[in-house]
């Protein structure tokens, strides 16, 4: 009996090593093997944690863009939060309910268009919660105005229309906030002139507001009001714009604000790219056939650029287009088809009813991309998936999906995000772009989602980094070219 026990032993010792090497194998294999093919696939990222943070502590103004292209009004783009910026920093949980106002006020625009042929004050709604949300996600780009010309800092915004600037007088003491350069001063340019009450621009005004829009002395009047109540008031005006010493547009349709609360300290004004009549889209439209693209830097301490024209794309012949949507609840917006999301190489296969009944836009201002509630369940479901290896982290305000990466080192990897867009479109979201957050203890997938399945999803500018987008609006596409910047 003893011996038939001593024979067993080493086949027990055996079937031992194999079922703990059976284990181990199969504890590591959902991440492992994963991991494995995603190297062997391509479908990761490898990125410096340090690309998810809020401004750091440098500064830098180059950026990618062929020289060649001089000919063109190629304008630097920085981050309004940018580390040589005099604006001051901010918290992370601030900087998302500046942007989360924002988005709120997206949405009450278009839920209130509709059929509805009466423009009221909502049509130029943008946030300025706290007095600065206008700006929260936004880019700066200076431009000049007036003869002889002053450059001015403005922030350029693909969901507004109306350029405007703070002009002198302010209508009273207060009555204009703080800016980090002079104010437009009429009196001073040879080329500054009011619009009358009777022409046909006021007209135009005038079936956008609710309200009066000419002034007593017969000169037309503007008033756009923001979701916080924040808004500039002043009077329409026509002015030579300098976009670049070979591009200058004489007469150009602005706001002149007298009366302006709740902006920021660094922008002069907001220059207007969306799709109505008086944007700059439009105004320029025989120079630069309704063309315009930008490419977002990944890093706010960097810079990337805005570009008029066709031939001011680089990526105009070899972007990738999606169809441009016209819709009704809100004309002036950049609508796109969003079809499906891929996370690490695999589709989420998310039902096509679910973004036809939302509706997408893109947008220059938001930063995190907003999904409907269902689509986005699927993408963080799959993101924690393939993210278990690291710790989690408590959420911050919209962000609820954390990681606490201070034990990582220097770099991460990270599942590859697409989004897949109509005509076979995929926009291989940067690595940069997939986490966001204000130190490495604490980054969040710079997703989120809507309050509801009717709202309409959001690109957001944090998913936009790097790729030159170019906005055809005569053509009625959106192109994405991969690598327009840094």
């Amino acid at each position: 009996m003893a011996i038939a026990q001593a024979s067993m032993l080493p086949l027990f010792f055996f079937l031992l090593f194999h079922v703990h090497v059976f284990m181990a194998y199969a504890a590591r294999s959902s991440f492992g093997e994963a991991t494995e093919r995603q190297r062997n696939n391509h479908h990761y990222h490898v990125v410096a944690v340090e690309t998810f943070l809020l401004p750091r502590n440098v500064c830098s103004h180059s950026f990618t863009k062929d020289v060649r292209r001089s000919q063109v009004p190629l304008l630097p783009i920085s981050h309004r939060h940018k580390p040589c910026s005099p604006s001051t920093s901010t918290s992370l949980t601030h900087f998302l309910l500046q942007d989360q106002s924002r988005v709120l006020s997206i949405h009450h625009k278009i839920s209130n268009k509709g059929n509805n042929a009466v423009y009221d004050s909502s049509q130029e709604k943008l946030p300025a919660t706290s007095g600065d949300s206008l700006g929260t996600g936004n880019y700066i780009v200076t431009v000049g105005l007036g003869t002889p010309k002053q450059d001015y800092s403005l922030v350029f915004d693909t969901g507004s229309d109306l350029t405007w600037l703070q002009c002198e007088p302010c209508s009273s003491p207060g009555s204009c906030y703080s800016q980090q350069q002079p104010l437009l001063d009429p009196s001073k340019s040879s080329t500054y002139s009011n619009i009358p009450c009777n022409s046909p621009q006021c007209s135009q005004i005038r079936s956008h507001d609710s309200n009066t829009p000419c002034s007593s002395s017969s000169t037309c009047t503007y008033s756009v009001t923001y979701g916080d109540k924040s808004y500039t008031k002043g009077v329409l005006a026509r002015e030579t714009l300098t976009l670049s010493p070979n591009n200058v547009l004489p007469s150009f349709l602005f706001g002149c604000g007298n009366n302006n609360r709740g902006l920021f300290g660094e922008a002069a004004g907001l220059l207007g790219l969306g799709r109505d009549p008086e944007s700059l889209v439009s105004q320029s439209s025989s120079e630069f056939g309704q063309v315009f693209s930008y490419c977002l830097p990944s890093s706010k301490s960097s810079t990337g650029y805005l570009a008029l024209g066709r031939e001011g794309s680089a990526s105009t012949n070899s972007a990738a287009y999606t169809p441009l949507i016209k819709d009704k609840r809100g004309p002036s917006f950049y609508f796109v088809n969003l079809v499906d999301i891929s996370v690490g190489g695999q589709r989420l296969s998310i039902s096509p009813s679910i973004f036809e009944s939302s509706g997408t836009i893109i947008d220059s201002g938001t930063v995190i991309t907003r999904l409907p509630p269902s689509a986005y369940a699927s993408l963080r479901d799959a993101f924690k998936g393939m993210m278990s290896r690291y710790p989690s982290a408590e959420g911050d305000s919209l962000l609820d999906t954390c990681y606490d990466l201070s034990g990582e080192g220097s770099n991460v990897e990270l599942p590859q995000i697409v989004l897949h867009f109509e005509n076979g479109v995929d926009v291989v979201v940067d690595g940069s772009g997939i986490l966001f957050g204000q130190t490495v203890s604490q980054l969040c997938l710079a997703f989120a989602g809507n309050e509801d399945e009717t709202k309409v999803g959001i690109i957001g500018n944090r998913q936009q980094v790097t790729y030159e987008v170019v906005y055809d609006v005569g053509g009625e596409k959106i192109g994405f070219g991969p690598g327009g910047c840094n």
